[in-house]
């Protein structure tokens, strides 16, 4: 697990277009940030936490290892290594027994191959600063390098999605619901918090209520596309190689893991190259590749479209909802990747709702 790939949001994708840049009804906002005290000592004892979880120095050995690294600190997550071991200290108002199903989820072996599966804790799991909050572990792994988008390991995504969404649940109970239109519906509450009155976010929130209920995570998707397992938030930081450094590719982050529609977890890729963010190439590199692994998100041959078009126009949304969210957390304009999908929420505002709507997924 690491930082680009853990617990932060989807970062806005490079301009060569190649690199990644619970129940039903409205969403609880985002949990508030901690403050800075509260914070420091999370991260400190998640070192301390992940560095007990290291190979054993004999005691009277001094220790030489280098301090423990922050990876990620959002409000929903926070994040930090010491050496091959990762510790995630999970949002305080989490669903723990969804958290639990989803753990159980990456140790499957059923789920060898496709997801990281976390490490042994070596303690009580809610035992991180003030305020308790879930501990997870996990092996680090190393994740997509940004700064060479040739690279982009797109193919390999598809495979791993296609074998996780052909898989049938291996728990007793069923698994929980894939949170992907609920994370949605999150970030278009936190917009509207962050740009109160403004008119900037109204292309945004129309095409978001033309979307039906299901996706905007208000009622259950179609019975017919809801029993697939799915990782409920793809982007090219959700995968690691593991073992480090060049191991084969793993899925990572399961907080969004679950029951749900397949289609979502191929509509990242497919709403940035609906508005010009992904490259041809890539798109159908990706695509070829899902189809040629049996994916059942899309028909083998032929257009896949009725089968994305809802989830992709969701992904659009969410994504402008984030990028105008942090635009006005860090007092700037929307920059050029930002505003290509911000447009294409405009012109899905201009599409007729039975348009906007409709989709055999």
């Amino acid at each position: 697990m690491t930082s680009t790939s853990v617990d932060r949001e989807p970062p806005t994708p490079e301009p060569a277009g190649r690199a990644d840049p619970e129940a039903a009804g409205p969403p609880a906002p985002a949990p508030p940030r901690p403050e800075p005290a509260a914070r420091e000592s999370v991260i400190r004892e998640l070192g301390t936490l992940a560095h007990r979880l290291r190979l054993h120095h004999p005691p009277e050995t001094p220790c030489t290892c280098g301090p423990p690294q922050l990876l990620a600190d959002r409000p929903d997550g926070t994040v930090v290594r010491s050496g091959p071991v990762v510790a995630k200290a999970h949002a305080p108002d989490i669903d723990r027994d969804a958290l639990a199903a989803r753990l159980a989820l990456a140790s499957a072996p059923q789920l060898s191959g496709i997801l990281l599966a976390p490490l042994t804790t070596p303690g009580p799991p809610d035992t991180a600063g003030a305020v308790p909050r879930p501990v997870t572990f996990w092996p680090y792994g190393t994740p997509v390098d940004p700064r060479d988008p040739d690279a982009a390991p797109w193919a390999e995504a598809a495979v791993l999605l296609a074998r996780l969404h052909r898989t049938v649940s291996p728990l007793q109970l069923p698994a929980p619901p894939m949170r992907g239109p609920v994370k949605a519906a999150r970030a278009v509450a936190r917009m509207i918090a962050a740009l109160p009155g403004d008119a900037a976010v109204l292309p945004v929130r129309t095409a978001w209520h033309a979307l039906p209920a299901w996706a905007r995570g208000e009622a259950a998707p179609p019975a017919a596309r809801s029993g697939f397992l799915c990782h409920g938030d793809l982007h090219l930081g959700q995968l690691v190689r593991h073992p480090a450094p060049d191991g084969p590719w793993l899925l990572i982050d399961v907080d969004d893991a679950g029951q749900g529609d397949p289609a979502w977890d191929l509509a990242r890729p497919a709403a940035w190259y609906a508005a010009g963010v992904l490259a041809p190439e890539d798109w159908l590199l990706f695509l070829d590749a899902y189809r040629s692994a049996g994916g059942p998100a899309v028909p083998a041959e032929g257009d896949p479209w009725p089968q994305l078009d809802v989830p992709a126009r969701a992904l659009t949304v969410q994504t402008a909802a984030v990028a105008l969210a942090k635009c006005a957390a860090e007092g700037r304009v929307p920059d050029e990747m930002e505003q290509l999908m911000i447009d294409s929420c405009a012109r899905i505002a201009t599409f007729p709702p039975e348009l906007a709507a409709g989709s055999a997924s």
